[in-house]
């Protein structure tokens, strides 16, 4: 486990109070920025109001500020213990934020382990995300002393919101499986010959696990299965799912009220996603399955490798899902993938090329490989590359709407030669 400074610590927990922040101040931003199309409606004349008073628009309006107040009470109990992570908050930072923000308004009416190490990368694009988190700006305080969330700051948490949709509802599934089935099926397939009860001796390893279905799947399917992930918005949420998420259908939000755009009918706008569609608390008792927090080089590629390191060779299988292009050296994070694996082991991933550090303003280093080069450089630092295929899938997409973006996304196996 990498060691930290004590200004990486502080960082880390200043971070993380501006997280619990934002969530605490979802219910203000978020009214706010509806109260805004209420006030433009004022702007107008007096003949056009009354014209979109009559198809409803304020109705709409109303009606959408209720679907947010029922995604804040739904977040205000994802960090309703936030001290699991291990952080001390100010008390400004802890909650009352959402009472308090209210009134800057203008609205005329079986625990699965999480092992914390980590910090906070998202990347939006075309109007919706694909996100793993990294570090980000960070917002001025308030003259009162409390942390002000930008709009990058609500965007993650928006798109948390719709990860929830992807990973753990029936509206999700049919997302999931053209990802997640294709994966899993490559994983039985290169342990064919393993018997149904020795697959808890095959360790599994899920960067990038998001809000870990993929990671609960293939636990279920008996495998030995760890995810890592680094974003606070995720880390938070899927300890929630995880931990304190019984029964089917026990929650409910409202993930797509934030945007107007490419709306056909209310019904796009405006409906509500249940889930979970599995109670997360089904694995068997036996199961092996865990959540390490913090960066993936960090955690699992030390600068200067051991011989005695105690995870080298010891993962069966890697499974990375719009993972790979979050790396700021592509180099390295293949590097770290094929030593972590056993002589044998397999290397399964799908996704696009999204870099995620391509024209940072941070100066951070970005190398942006084309798929050929990507495969090329698999090759050369020691995998065979076999079960070529593109899939075309989206990512958290609103399946109602007029807009859909499409990935053409790579798939392929790469086991590490012996």
């Amino acid at each position: 486990m990498p060691h930290f400074e004590h200004d990486d610590v502080e960082e880390e927990q200043r971070h993380f109070a501006s997280v619990i922040a934002t969530f605490n101040q979802y219910a203000s931003y978020s009214l706010s920025a509806n109260n805004r199309r209420r006030k433009d409606i004022y702007k107008l004349p007096r003949g056009d109001q009354e014209l979109l008073t009559a198809i409803g628009y304020k109705t709409k309006l109303h009606e959408v500020d209720e679907a947010i107040l029922a995604n804040a009470e739904f977040l205000k109990q994802i960090v309703a213990n936030p001290e699991i992570f291990g952080h001390d908050l100010a008390p400004e930072d802890e909650g009352g934020a959402y009472e308090e923000q209210q009134q800057d308004t203008q609205d005329p009416r079986t625990p699965h382990r999480h092992d914390d190490a980590g910090h906070t990368h998202t990347h939006d694009h075309g109007g919706h995300s694909h996100s793993h988190a990294a570090p980000g700006g960070h917002a001025a305080r308030h003259p009162s002393g409390k942390y002000r969330p930008t709009e990058g700051d609500m965007e993650k948490l928006r798109s948390t919101l719709k990860q929830f949709v992807r990973d753990w509802s029936a509206e999700g599934k049919a997302e999931r499986d053209v990802c997640y089935e294709p994966m899993k099926q490559a994983l039985l397939a290169h342990f064919a010959d393993v018997p149904v009860e020795d697959r808890g001796k095959l360790r599994v390893l899920v960067p990038g696990a998001g809000l870990c279905r993929l990671a609960w799947d293939v636990a279920n399917l008996g495998f030995a299965c760890q995810g890592n992930e680094f974003s606070h918005y995720m880390l938070l949420a899927s300890f929630f799912i995880l931990n304190r998420t019984m029964e089917e259908n026990e929650h409910t939000i409202y993930p797509y009220v934030h945007s107007f755009s490419n709306i056909p009918n209310g019904d796009a706008l405006l409906r509500p996603i249940s889930f979970p569609d599995v109670s997360p608390a089904s694995l068997p008792p036996d199961s092996n399955f865990s959540l390490v927090a913090g960066d993936f080089e960090e955690i699992y590629g030390p600068d200067q490798y051991e011989e005695d390191e105690p995870q080298a060779g010891q993962w069966d299988a890697i499974m990375t899902c719009f993972f790979i292009d979050t790396a700021k050296n592509i180099v390295n994070y293949l590097r770290i993938i094929h030593r972590k694996l056993a002589p044998g082991g397999v290397w399964i991933n799908i996704g696009p090329l999204l870099w995620h550090w391509e024209n940072n303003s941070s100066g951070d280093t970005s190398i942006e490989l084309s798929l050929e080069e990507l495969k090329a450089l698999a090759r050369k630092i020691g995998f065979e590359i076999s079960n070529e295929r593109t899939i075309d899938t989206t990512y958290t997409n609103n399946a109602h709407s007029m807009l859909g973006y499409v990935y053409h996304a790579a798939f392929f196996t790469a086991t590490k030669k012996a």
